[in-house]
Formats: C-alpha cells, sequence, structure tokens
C-alpha cells in the first residue's frame, strides 16, 4: 500500500513531468506522454492504467487551472507595482511642489504630463 507522502511524491513527479512535456507539445499530448512515462517507470502504474482516462482529464483541468491562476497573479502584481510607482510619482511631485519646483519641470522630471502633476497637487491642497 501507497502512503500518504509517497503518493504526493508520485503526483508532484508527474506534474513535473507534465510540464516538461508542455515546453514542446500542447497541454493534451503532455499529459498524455507524462502519464505513459509514469507507468513505463512504475510509478502509480496500477492506479494509472485502472484511471488514465480521468487521471488525463483531472491533470489537463488542473494544469490550465493552475496557469490561469499563475496569470491573475502576474496581472495583479503587474497592476500593484504599476501603482506604487505612480504614488511614488505622485509623492515626489508634492516633494518637488512644496520645493517651489515649477509644474512644467516636475512633470518632466517624473515623465509624466502636466495635468497629471496639476491634478495630484489639487488632490492635497498643494
Amino acid at each position: 500500500m501507497i502512503t500518504y507522502s509517497q503518493s504526493i511524491f508520485f503526483l508532484k513527479f508527474l506534474a513535473n513531468r507534465v510540464r516538461k512535456y508542455a515546453k514542446e507539445f500542447e497541454l493534451n499530448e503532455a499529459v498524455k506522454l507524462a502519464v505513459d512515462e509514469c507507468i513505463r517507470n512504475n510509478i502509480l502504474s496500477e492506479f494509472l492504467r485502472a484511471n488514465k482516462s480521468e487521471v488525463i482529464s483531472m491533470s489537463i483541468f488542473e494544469y490550465d487551472k493552475e496557469e490561469e491562476e499563475r496569470k491573475l497573479r502576474k496581472a495583479e502584481y503587474e497592476a500593484g507595482v504599476a501603482d506604487g510607482l505612480n504614488t511614488a510619482k505622485k509623492d515626489a511631485a508634492i516633494a518637488f511642489a512644496e520645493l517651489h519646483v515649477p509644474i512644467e519641470q516636475i512633470a518632466l522630471a517624473l515623465k509624466v504630463d502636466v495635468e497629471s502633476v496639476k491634478k495630484w497637487l489639487r488632490e492635497t491642497g498643494k
């Protein structure tokens, strides 16, 4: 009988094989190749033989879900970076304005349009 930790190891192995094959093949083919490799290497071979089509379907679904989640995290990260950069530029504009730097020079230095600088300064009452 396979222990819980062994089954986790085998599932991770299968997932790693899918990722390896997905670099060269379409996802459906990559999953089939990974399952076949596990069967050849006697990794969960009885289970995989008995449930091959279900394993392939679930693996494709989970891999697609994982990829979509990765894309979402990347987009959220990029939005956060952009928001942080915008906040930093706004803070810098306010600091420059407090030093009596002309709005046009602030915009030029921060690589933003003059209207953005004016808006930031209005929002803070400067």
